[in-house]
């Protein structure tokens, strides 16, 4: 079930709807990129000015600066997708309803204002939970990522099904779905959550991943049917 839903949306990658949510995450990660560039860039100057008159010591420290936001870049894309994904769900998921299942009809549609709220509570939610799942990493270095993989994994297909499931569901419909279908939801949510931590195709794996947990509620509910 899980490899038909992660096939069938990478079947319909060129679809135009697909291509706009895209555009919009591209450009939302390159003006993140610029500002956190720029922000590390003042931090460094701040704490190393004109390098101390050290030779070497600013390249150094601009170079460890580089190094410390491509690091973060890692923990920091899987609750950044979820925010842009929150605003841009419908759009995928509409597109993969018209062409693979019209006959579930239009979608009862959330609000704009519950969208931003479910989107920034789960930021937080998942941002809280990565900074406390840091302090396990040093200790349990060996198994870090299984940790990382299997905590984003867990919390990314929670909400992404669940916001998918609202769409048709109220919220304790929704819950109950998510429950039914637990085992598949979470290894989904485990296979999107490592490949958003690949520079480049982590750009589209929150599009991709819409998709999937699109195909993923219908399939659930089509076979318990």
């Amino acid at each position: 079930m899980i490899g038909r839903a992660v096939w069938r949306a990478i079947g319909q990658i060129g679809d135009p709807r697909f291509a706009r949510v895209l555009l919009i995450g591209a450009g939302f990660a390159l003006a993140l990129l610029a500002v956190l560039t720029w922000m590390t860039g003042l931090v460094i100057g701040w704490l190393v000015p004109d390098g101390l008159g050290i030779p070497w010591v600013g390249e150094i420290a601009s170079g460890a600066g580089i190094l410390l936001m491509a690091a973060l870049s890692v923990f920091l894309m899987a609750p950044l997708a979820s925010v842009i994904i929150g605003f841009l769900l419908d759009d995928v998921a509409d597109a993969v309803e018209d062409r693979h299942y019209p006959e579930a009809g239009p979608p009862g549609q959330t609000g704009v204002w519950d969208r931003i709220v479910d989107a920034l509570r789960f930021l937080v939610l998942l941002a809280f939970a990565n900074i406390l799942a840091l302090m396990a990493y040093l200790p349990l270095a060996p198994v870090a990522p299984l940790i990382f993989y299997a905590l984003n994994g867990y919390l990314l297909g929670r909400e992404y099904f669940t916001m998918i499931a609202m769409r048709r569901l109220d919220r304790r419909g929704a819950v109950a779905a998510r429950k039914r279908g637990s085992g598949a939801i979470w290894l989904t949510g485990v296979l999107m959550a490592a490949a958003l931590t690949i520079p480049v195709a982590n750009l589209i794996v929150p599009i991709l991943g819409a998709a999937t947990f699109t195909h993923l509620y219908h399939l659930l509910e089509d076979r318990r049917a």
